[in-house]
């Protein structure tokens, strides 16, 4: 366990494992830290070096200063990867850190890739989505003006809470407009860069990040395979264990 500093921020991060083995880093997802692939790392640690670590605005890990997109957080990565004199890893990353894996693999050199329902599609949303959406900011500017600041503050608040996804909700400061500008990259242009063999492991009840998403990823991506797990949902990792892990240790080792 230790900090380092990366772009003014103290970052956390834990190694374990075999520390001549080869290089595994763990990116969790949204609302998640490292402590989330312990399941994976304590299946890995025998063999490989495993760095866990808490992206900039989660866990212990200091936010960022400023609103920060994917490519940010994949130059953070890049920085975290040289520091630490890393070469060809392997990267496994859920949501979230999907994305992040995703760009930093389509530009850097990657042994393997593993993506456990990974975000980077952008969905496609019907127009009512977009209706409500410029709603709520038209609503957002005459509001203050006809009941006052104050009031038209608590209303906002409120409809927040009620359409708000739990990740918007649960967001502090900085990270809740971190949010509301990662979920809106699309990521597609890049999956044809990415040369590492790819493994894609997805719940086959993933609501956040469906099936769908990952049926264009196999198709984008040259070398890939999709795994869908039955009975498992957005944390198909944590969801059937087990025989993730199978398939896991079978891809690594082959």
């Amino acid at each position: 366990m230790g900090f380092i500093n990366i772009e003014n921020l103290n970052i956390h991060f834990e190694t374990v494992g075999d520390q001549q083995g080869e290089v595994i880093i763990l990116l969790h997802g949204w609302g998640t830290d490292l402590s989330s692939f312990d399941p994976i790392a304590n299946e890995l640690e025998e063999k490989f070096k495993i760095y866990k670590l808490d992206f900039p605005g989660f866990g212990k890990s200091d936010p960022p200063q400023t609103v920060w997109g994917v490519e940010d957080y994949t130059k953070f990565l890049e920085k975290f990867v040289l520091e630490n004199n890393i070469s060809d890893p392997i990267i496994i990353g859920h949501s979230f850190g999907g994305r992040v894996a995703l760009l930093y693999s389509s530009r850097n050199n990657v042994k393997k890739l593993i993506l456990f329902d990974a975000a980077g599609v952008k969905p496609k949303r019907p127009l009512k989505y977009y209706i409500k959406v410029y709603s709520f900011k038209l609503f957002k500017k005459i509001l203050p003006v006809i009941i006052g600041k104050t009031k038209a503050d608590e209303k906002i608040n409120q409809y927040r809470k009620q359409a708000g996804s739990s990740d918007y909700n649960n967001a502090v400061g900085i990270m809740r407009n971190i949010l509301v500008k990662v979920v809106n990259e699309d990521l597609k242009h890049v999956m044809p860069n990415i040369k590492a063999p790819t493994l894609l492991i997805w719940g086959e009840h993933d609501t956040a990040t469906p099936v769908s998403d990952a049926k264009i990823m196999e198709k984008l991506i040259k070398d890939s395979g999709l795994v869908v797990i039955k009975n498992a949902g957005h944390f198909s990792f944590l969801d059937k264990t087990y025989d993730v892990n199978l398939i896991v240790g079978s891809f690594l080792k082959n």
